[in-house]
């Protein structure tokens, strides 16, 4: 590596803008003779250093007009969008927040041609360097304005790093929103989703707090990248309905939370985090405040009939002004099919792969909706047997053929929510409750499955087929009593599990 000889003429400037732990680390390397870009690098962006004024020495300011400078659009209090401004706290870059008008309208500017050709999707954060560079996701912008030392410095600790993002995403925030954003008034309660979440949150709390046993960060001794996305995927939770009882066994979770929302980098974004005394429940009120309101009918003027005659004819004039309008929208977009458009637009609709099956007595969207809104033994399970069509629908047992292959639960819960991710359009015609038993590298998954037919659905549709041999399939005699144990026991999640051998750990619900 290069080196670079420098003697530091404006230490005493340097002084005044280091904090103490800078400081030190400064004073270290300027007693070395010759300095590494590494080393002044490390000076400059690992602890979060931010100069107040442009440093005087040349090769300082160089380094510091090297590092990422942009603009940050979202709106007001965005928590995603906390983690990319935490880590600009402790990278140093420079980022400018565009949260309100005139810079940024949410539900406006994010819709705006100009800002659509940056980020198509029209979904904040969203991230344009004063280069042009632009990003959108969360996890994306919050690396970019990373340094090394949030990224992890070794490869063992970045992929450590990108382990705990990937969980935050996927066994935090599902859980997190399903609990707390009926509380807010912006999603409808769901008494067996809330509960459901309340268990997922339970699980995710022991497995943190089990790391966090002998360790004060997530990844290594200082705070990381994972540690930000973690505790803003977790603020809420803390804010709004982790009263002291819910989190009184999680210690070292609450102990590592609190470290971190304490450090001035993240105060500086989040301001005073205040936990939670009391758990906020659902407020039909406010949910019905938040819902977007409708335009009330105009009223009619005085002046008789011919006052209401004439607005009658003013709206219809209005309204045919408007069709002629959205026709004269609607006929571009023809003719601005390219090729590829016109020859997916040409292409036959996909058939229905249950076309060729009679009309079924069994409506299944109706068992899942008592199945999700209602309580399974007493009401769904009775509904299930009272309605289920033997002739119509099969039941069958499903079992992992990998089990030696899974490690860690969570990843284990991710091949069973990945299956049903690309299942999807298969929604509609099954069920399945899967089951995670055990623990740690130690565990196994099987599952019940309903299906429209007699037989394996996964055949009718090449799109289906993806997983399905990753596991040995099992047609269930509906009428007997092993049938109807396993039906009672995987769609309550409850019971011996006799054939199992191993403890419930978690379920996943296809529906």
């Amino acid at each position: 590596m290069l080196k670079i000889l420098l003697i530091f003429s404006s230490f005493s400037h340097m002084n005044r803008i280091l904090s103490k732990q800078n400081k030190q680390m400064y004073k270290e390397e300027k007693a070395r003779p010759a300095l590494t870009v590494k080393s002044l690098l490390r000076i400059i962006s690992a602890t979060g250093l931010a100069f107040t004024s442009a440093p005087r020495d040349p090769f300082l300011l160089s380094l510091v007009l090297k590092m990422a400078a942009g603009t940050l659009y979202t709106y007001p209090e965005n928590w995603r969008a906390f983690k990319a401004q935490i880590a600009a706290q402790y990278s140093g870059a420079r980022l400018k927040i565009a949260s309100a008008s005139p810079a940024f309208t949410f539900g406006q500017t994010n819709r705006s041609p100009a800002f659509l050709s940056n980020f198509p999707l029209g979904k904040v954060p969203a991230y344009q360097g004063d280069d042009g560079f632009c990003l959108f996701e969360s996890n994306a912008i919050a690396h970019f304005l990373s340094n090394d030392a949030l990224r992890g410095s070794t490869p063992q600790d970045s992929a450590q790093v990108l382990q705990w993002v990937s969980f935050a995403d996927s066994e935090i925030i599902p859980p997190a929103s399903a609990w707390v954003f009926p509380t807010l008034g912006i999603m409808q309660f769901n008494k067996q989703a809330t509960e459901q979440a309340k268990e997922e949150v339970k699980r995710i709390l022991a497995i943190l707090n089990q790391h966090l046993n002998t360790r004060t960060f997530l990844v290594g001794e200082r705070v990381s990248l994972a540690d930000i996305t973690v505790v803003c995927s977790l603020l809420w939770l803390y804010k709004q309905v982790l009263e002291p009882a819910f989190r009184q066994p999680y210690p070292n979770v609450t102990r590592w939370f609190l470290t971190c929302v304490n450090q001035p980098q993240f105060k500086a974004v989040l301001g005073e985090v205040k936990l939670c005394e009391k758990m906020a429940q659902f407020d039909a009120k406010k949910f019905a405040e938040m819902q977007p309101k409708k335009e009330a009918p105009a009223k009619k003027e005085k002046g008789g009939k011919e006052g209401g005659k004439q607005q009658q004819q003013q709206q219809q004039q209005q309204e045919k002004k408007e069709k002629k309008k959205e026709e004269k929208k609607a006929a571009p977009a023809e003719e601005e099919m390219d090729e590829c458009e016109a020859a997916l637009a040409s292409e036959p609709k996909t058939k229905d792969p249950f076309a060729h099956l009679p009309k079924s007595s069994f409506v299944m969207d109706e068992f899942k909706r008592k199945y999700s809104n209602e309580d399974t033994l007493t009401v769904a399970l009775p509904y299930f047997w009272d309605h289920f069509d033997r002739e119509g629908f099969s039941i069958w047992y499903a079992e992992y053929r990998f089990p030696e292959e899974l490690t860690m639960s969570f990843m284990s819960c991710n091949l069973i929510t990945g299956m049903f991710q690309r299942l999807d359009k298969l929604r509609k015609n099954a069920f399945a409750s899967a089951i995670l038993f055990g623990a740690n590298n130690d565990s196994c998954i099987s599952g019940v499955w309903v299906f429209r037919g007699q037989e394996l659905a996964f055949t009718l549709s090449e799109d289906w087929q993806i997983d399905y041999e990753s596991y040995t399939w099992r047609k269930l005699d509906v009428d007997s009593e092993e049938c109807k144990t396993m039906v009672k026991e995987y769609l309550t999640w409850e019971g011996e599990f006799k054939h199992v051998g191993k403890p419930f750990n978690q379920g996943k619900i296809f529906k």
